[in-house]
């Protein structure tokens, strides 16, 4: 049962790329005269936590204390950014500034409540070394009081194989459960992790598969991964088709909710977080499937990024019999 009493000031450590989202909300009702593209009169502006910084937010929003590490540029984005996690309650002392590369920033042009454009300001090359060390040292200073880490892999520059790997030997020694989200580029450097949470394009691209269509198919490629990777968890999210997860004996595959879908941005933020919660209360690998894929529908249903709300969670979970 997902006890929300154990949920309460649980440590959940998250590294990865911190992101602000930013908004310009507005008006359509014209076609500019200069290109064929069309003219927002913009209403509104406000800004966002994102990538990283979101599966924070979704675990605060839970009731748990989330300890985000990540980098940002030394800029007014970067203030920004802290003013929304300190907003948020979400500790911005373990968000290392490095001058020479902006903080990332995705901004959405939102005309008549549809996304009409995205703009994105950042730098994907590695981080500094001095960086990684610094971040690896306050690591280790909390690891010790962490029930789950989470690595948000948005290819922006934070995660390379050799510190994705220190960071999962260090939680191995302390018997803390790994939780991927990963992207193409360091798809296989997650050796050893507990859950492993591609959706079905990154499972296709990190296997290098033309075809992985049939949920046969799907669960084929998860125990590859599974064999060669010493996973425990593989959990693929399939959009419109629900979530799969796979061990090396057993696996679940749980249908979506019919939802009315509005913006899928950040579900993905959503589902890693409540299975990382999951993982801290040690559920079955079929309730870890179903909470997370009722998490993740719920967001879709919003417009932009945004945190899950707990109550229509939990009162989700009851109506459904997911108790």
């Amino acid at each position: 049962m997902f006890d929300i009493e154990k949920i309460k000031n649980q440590k959940i450590i998250i590294v990865g790329d911190v992101m602000l989202d930013a908004y310009i909300f507005g008006n359509v009702d014209r076609i500019s005269p200069e290109a064929p593209v069309p003219v927002v009169a913009q209403r509104s502006q406000e800004f966002r936590l994102g990538g990283a910084a979101n599966v924070a937010l979704n675990l605060k929003a839970m009731g748990a204390t989330p300890l985000l590490f990540g980098v940002s540029g030394n800029d007014d984005d970067a203030i920004i950014l802290k003013a929304e996690l300190e907003k948020n309650k979400i500790a911005s002392n373990f968000i290392i500034e490095e001058p020479q590369r902006p903080t990332t920033v995705k901004t959405r042009i939102i005309g008549n409540n549809h996304q009409l454009l995205r703009v994105d300001k950042e730098v994907t090359s590695s981080i500094l070394s001095s960086t990684e060390n610094e971040l690896l040292v306050l690591l280790k200073l909390h690891i010790k009081d962490a029930k789950a880490l989470i690595f948000e892999d948005y290819e922006k520059g934070l995660l390379q194989e050799s510190f994705i790997q220190a960071i999962t030997q260090l939680c191995i020694a302390h018997e803390v459960p790994v939780i991927v989200d990963p992207k193409k580029n360091n798809f296989m450097a997650y050796s050893h992790a507990t859950l492993f949470k591609p959706n079905l394009k990154e499972i296709r691209e990190g296997l290098k598969l033309n075809r992985l269509d049939t949920l046969e198919e799907i669960e084929s490629a998860a125990r590859q991964l599974i064999q060669q990777m010493n996973l425990k968890y593989v959990m693929v999210t399939l959009s419109d088709r629900g979530v799969m997860i796979c061990d090396a004996q057993h696996t679940h595959h749980i249908p979506a909710h019919i939802r009315k879908i509005a913006d899928v941005s950040g579900a993905g933020d959503t589902v890693v977080s409540i299975a990382a919660l999951c993982m801290a209360q040690q559920l079955a690998p079929a309730s870890i499937a179903a909470l997370s894929n009722l998490a993740g529908g719920l967001v879709c249903e919003e417009v932009g990024v945004v945190p899950l709300n707990k109550e229509h969670f939990f009162a989700e979970i009851k109506r459904l019999g997911l108790e």
